[in-house]
């Protein structure tokens, strides 16, 4: 896998990594919004939620339509985000107690020969 795309993934998990971010995306997903409506709607400043729109659109998950004065902000990788956040709401629990071989330790009966 070459550098270019690792390196784009992680922008786009450090971008859904953050609270504020992730809840603007959902929000998104239910349609187009400007940022007054995001405002209205999340516990965060207007220009706090500028600049998150910011990381967001730098990760190209989301992008805007100009209209008039006003950008009205969408996702423009729905079916990326959608993906990501399948995976997160069908997480399984961790293992614990499962007992793991270490592969770099030979069985004692091979150490003996």
């Amino acid at each position: 896998m070459s550098a270019v795309i690792e390196n784009y993934w992680v922008t786009i998990l450090k971008a859904l990594g953050h609270p504020t971010r992730l809840q603007i995306v959902m929000e998104l997903l239910k349609g187009t919004k400007c940022v007054t409506d995001i405002h209205d709607l999340l516990p965060a400043s207007q220009a706090n939620i500028s600049q998150h729109l910011t990381v967001l659109r730098n990760a190209r998950i989301v992008d805007f339509a100009q209209d008039g004065s006003q950008r009205c902000y969408y996702v423009c990788r729905p079916e990326l985000v959608e993906g990501v956040l399948s995976l997160l709401r069908n997480e399984q629990p961790e293992s614990r107690g499962t007992k793991v071989q270490c592969c770099l330790r030979k069985p004692d009966s091979e150490e003996n020969h």
